[in-house]
């Protein structure tokens, strides 16, 4: 075993290590034997043999090593895998935000998942770099392993761990490699099902520190090469995990040990099934044919119970990315501080407003927290009572505004649909200004005014009743509605016509605000307009419920008439840092512009698609905002309803997660987290041909 390492010689006088002196500088010497062999990283394929030959030998040494003593080795070694979240701090000298947002995720994963465990883990003196730099080969074996500088007293896994980050690197299939350095060690030392269930995140550590490291060597202008030799591939295995689900990893490392790791049956998603429906009103919507059990998200990524990664397309909700790992630990700090209603003062809900405010033109300077938008929507209706005295609201066709009493009640998708209570006496709807299948076109430079002029009717009618409106309220990009632009002009003209007559223009920022739209931060900046309300939920929590209602300083006045308004959670001073920390990473990150260029180069993408597929009948939106509409004919517009139901199945088995839209539920809706990236954009469009032409569709 022991020839694999180098050995100390002495010098003539017998001592291991000599000074010298040379221009008045000292210098130490030792003397080592030559070890024959190739470094692991000078081998362009790393051969099954190669890479159970390097476990093997690292499950040999650490048994040989296992009675093994030595006092220097306690002690806190940054290079020590146990030691990851050290970095943390040091993650701001990541500059790309995309780069920034990774790392940091696996650093949170690292203190949820490996910090509780490391107590438990087996110790051992371990070499600790067993990096493609220190492993020898000849031919498909190791001949030696060279620099033991890192060595040091820490969980034994931690060797294997990081033998795997390198042989790793540069693979289409990183888990298979890694399984095979696991397998020939586990035959040599055996590994426990903790230690394998650990390794896919320890591997995360150890990249982490690597790529951090690298960062900081860079902003200090370092100019040694050997700080970022290894920083181009860490990332490219990050890169790889972290479309991994942890539970394939799982899955792939004890298969390796040889313990079977059987998958959740299709009996306990039917059992799942049917306790939800006993507990669970039956009328709570569940996704897809094959239902999913979805148990964590990364960013833009799901993972279900069965291994599967999904790249998600449609939850705005998370707009920053599923456990987005600033907006956890801002939101774990504070629980861990406070959390409390707003009759106390906090600092938090003044800074939240003023932040909140700056975004928005001047006018609109007073908010209101809220739960949900559904709420905040309810809200807004309430408000333009009390200043307008007025009671109707206008509404357009097919409109979706929540969940609550009063916003079912002005939502025909709602009231106009199966088990819908029809229309109320004082809701009017308008023309939806659908520029696709409405009679004024997208291409109609006069299609903005034209639908505007469907007001006129409404107010024509309340003005022969003796009425007039409390408020004319619309989503900035129509939604259910069809995934719809907004012809240019519409608000404008719209809002000129209500204000004429004494009722208040609420945005619904619901599903469109916070920089998604790309071109603009607000979607009603898109129509250059400025309503007297903005309502505003889903994005501004990234999940957290938190909604909010903006308005100007006279509709605040008016709506302070001596009833109080409370709301129990909205405003809490855990929604405030949320909604703080959402906003400051959407502005720090440049998330505007990632959804604009992203958006941008994604619909070019679609309607070059649309030019190969004739049942692409159009594709719209702005920045991540984006439908694609399915028709059987260009012409008639019949709408694809099977096809499209089969387009969506078929996608989610791919690996998308796609969803339908429209009063017609014949438009593909595309709505992801705002960290989709153009790399994602490429492989939905690549499945999305590939689906669509097995529809035998041209």
């Amino acid at each position: 075993m022991w020839n694999y390492f180098q050995e100390l010689h002495a010098s003539v006088d017998g001592r291991l290590l000599v000074q010298v002196e040379l221009d008045n500088i000292p210098y130490f010497i030792r003397v080592l034997s030559f070890i024959e062999g190739r470094f692991l990283v000078e081998r362009k394929e790393h051969t099954p043999v190669l890479l159970a030959s390097i476990g093997s030998f690292l499950g040999r040494m650490d048994l040989a090593l296992r009675n093994f003593q030595h006092p220097a080795m306690h002690r806190h070694y940054e290079w020590d895998i146990s030691n990851t979240p050290d970095v943390f701090s040091s993650l701001p000298a990541i500059k790309d935000a995309e780069k920034r947002r990774i790392a940091g995720y696996f650093l949170l994963q690292f203190e949820m998942e490996v910090r509780p465990a490391l107590a438990t883990l087996r110790k051992a003196y371990i070499h600790g770099d067993a990096n493609d730099y220190n492993l020898l080969t000849q031919g498909d074996s190791v001949s030696g392993l060279i620099d033991f500088g890192d060595m040091v007293y820490a969980p034994l896994i931690n060797n294997l761990a990081v033998a795997c980050t390198y042989c790793m690197l540069h693979k289409s299939d990183p888990l298979n490699a890694a399984a095979a350095v696991i397998k020939a060690y586990h035959q040599q030392y055996a590994i426990t099902r903790q230690e394998a269930d650990l390794l896919y995140y320890l591997v995360a550590g150890r990249l982490c520190i690597s790529v951090v490291k690298a960062a900081v060597k860079r902003s200090q202008e370092s100019s040694n090469d050997h700080h970022f030799i290894s920083e181009a591939p860490a990332w490219a295995l990050l890169y790889q995990l972290i479309e991994i689900n942890p539970l394939r990893a799982q899955q792939v490392f004890r298969e390796a040990c040889n313990w079977p790791q059987p998958l959740p049956e299709k009996t306990d998603q039917d059992n799942l099934m049917a306790r939800r429906s006993a507990a669970i009103g039956k009328n709570l919507s569940i996704s897809y044919r094959q239902k999913l059990k979805i148990e964590r998200g990364a960013l833009q990524y799901l993972y279900d119970d069965q291994g599967n990664t999904y790249v998600d397309c449609v939850n705005n909700v998370s707009h920053v990315g599923h456990c987005h790992p600033v907006v956890v630990r801002a939101m774990q700090q504070q629980l861990a501080i406070l959390n409390t209603n707003t009759r106390y003062l906090s600092d938090h809900l003044v800074e939240y407003a003023e932040m909140l405010t700056a975004t928005l033109p001047s006018r609109l300077k007073v908010c209101y927290f809220t739960n949900s938008g559904s709420e905040a929507n309810d809200l807004a209706i309430r408000m333009s009572r009390h200043f307008t005295q007025q009671k109707d609201i206008i509404v357009l066709d097919h409109a979706y505004h929540g969940t609550s009493t009063t916003a079912i009640e002005i939502s025909p998708y709602k009231f106009d649909g199966k088990g819908g209570f029809g229309q109320a006496a004082w809701v009017h709807k308008a023309m939806n200004p659908d520029g696709y299948r409405g009679p004024f076109k997208f291409n109609d430079p006069l299609a903005g005014k034209n639908y505007a002029a469907d007001l006129d009717r409404i107010l024509g009618e309340m003005q022969e009743a003796g009425i007039k409106p409390a408020a004319f309220i619309c989503e900035t990009l129509l939604g259910v509605g069809g995934q719809i632009p907004l012809p240019a002009g519409y608000l404008q003209a719209v809002y000129e016509k209500v204000r004429a007559v004494g009722g208040l223009c609420i945005a619904d920022e619901v599903q469109v605000g916070f920089g998604r739209v790309g071109e603009k931060f607000w979607g009603f900046e898109l129509q250059q307009v400025e309503p007297d309300i903005v309502v505003m939920g889903k994005p501004i929590g990234n999940g957290h419920p938190l909604a909010a209602v903006v308005v100007t300083e006279e509709i605040a006045r008016a709506f302070n008439n001596g009833m109080e308004y409370f709301n129990t959670y909205g405003g809490n001073p855990v929604s405030m840092i949320t909604g703080k920390t959402v906003l400051q990473v959407i502005q720090q990150e440049d998330m505007q512009a990632q959804a604009l260029s992203t958006g941008n180069y994604l619909m070019a993408k679609l309607k070059e698609l649309m030019q190969r597929h004739s049942i692409i009948g159009d594709v719209r939106g702005h920045g991540l905002f984006i439908g694609v509409e399915l028709v059987r004919d260009r012409v008639s517009l019949e709408p694809a309803v099977p096809e499209i139901e089969q387009v969506v199945e078929q996608m989610k088995n791919k690996g998308f997660l796609l969803s339908t839209d429209g009063p017609l539920y014949n438009v593909l809706k595309i709505k992801p987290p705002m960290v989709f990236n153009r790399q994602n954009a490429d492989r939905l469009v690549a499945l999305l041909d590939e689906t669509i032409s097995e529809l035998n569709y041209q």
